[in-house]
């Protein structure tokens, strides 16, 4: 037989029962809140969802405070508190999603590439550039990819500017050379 966890609101007035374990809802929340805590964000994917869910089902737990006899149950009317009220939530979202018969696309622009056949380049790009020697390297993503000037490159890397205007000239006729960027630009 099982132990009612909640009379009705009729009977709460004229019980005169001793609670054990928990006095008063403070030191219950106080006590359990990490537990319960985890148990809530087990529920949702956002941290602060978790704390927002938490805190309604401690409130509608201390609306009834009252009216719940066993205490030791605390812990499964809280969990069922915060399980019907992240239903509740999940049924009143709001959705943003319709359903179509076509799917629309975007029209090809006239002059842009195909995204695969732009991003196939870009990889042959960085394997290409990473065949290059470190310092040719570091010196060829300084100045094209980070946009950095020369003296600033010569600065970054701690070397004259006639070095790196003739470390880059180097790297960029290998990078021409490359057999794999002309088969991607063909």
């Amino acid at each position: 037989m099982t132990t009612p966890v909640c009379t009705s609101a009729s009977n709460s007035g004229a019980r005169t029962t001793v609670r054990p374990g928990y006095p008063s809802f403070a030191s219950y929340v106080r006590d359990r809140q990490p537990v319960l805590l985890r148990t809530a964000r087990s529920l949702t994917a956002n941290p602060c969802d978790a704390e927002d869910l938490l805190q309604t089902a401690l409130t509608k737990t201390y609306v009834a405070w009252d009216r719940i006899e066993d205490h030791r149950a605390l812990d499964g009317y809280v969990r069922r508190a915060l399980l019907n009220t992240r239903t509740s939530q999940w049924r009143k979202r709001k959705v943003d999603e319709f359903t179509c018969d076509e799917l629309p696309e975007p029209e090809p622009v006239p002059g842009l590439e195909d995204p695969a056949e732009q991003q196939a380049l870009h990889d042959a790009m960085w394997r290409a550039i990473l065949k290059l020697p470190a310092r040719q390297r570091a010196m060829v993503v300084l100045r094209y990819y980070e946009d950095l000037s020369e003296s600033q490159t010569a600065e970054v890397l701690g070397v004259s500017i006639g070095t790196v205007k003739s470390a880059v000239s180097r790297a960029l006729g290998k990078l021409r050379e490359d057999p794999e960027l002309e088969l991607a630009r063909a």
